[in-house]
């Protein structure tokens, strides 16, 4: 699977101030909170569910991983998404850095890469 999702015991903003406080324990940073809800409507399109984008971003991070191939740039910022499925279950999920990074076909990548997912992983799971 290209994901990894997870259900939320809280509601969207909450989900999301918790995800983002475990974020910056690990350095993450969210420089972005993309309301696609809003975006849509102001278009006239109406969701029946909430979305929300996080971009977020280590520094640190970014700089070994574009030091390193500048094409890993094409995935980044991370994204972690938080929404209400169909039934107002909230849930929290991220594409895995892992499996985008395969893309690039570099090894040493795919080791940093591991890194970064499993600290997001535990951001996410320590936040629900």
């Amino acid at each position: 699977m290209f994901h990894i999702t997870m259900d939320s015991s809280k509601g969207l903003k909450e989900t999301i101030e918790s995800v983002t406080e475990k974020l910056k324990e690990e350095q993450f940073g969210v420089q972005w909170v993309f309301n696609v809800n809003e975006k849509l409507s102001a278009k006239g399109f109406e969701l029946g569910s909430q979305y929300r984008i996080l971009e977020v971003c280590n520094p640190k991070e970014a700089h070994r991983v574009l030091s390193r191939n500048p094409l890993a740039s094409y995935f980044l910022p991370c994204k972690i998404v938080v929404y209400s499925d169909k039934s107002g279950k909230v849930k929290v999920g991220m594409p895995k850095p892992t499996a985008l990074i395969t893309m690039t076909e570099d090894d040493h990548l795919k080791d940093i890469a591991a890194d970064i997912e499993n600290r997001l992983v535990r951001c996410i799971q320590s936040s629900l």
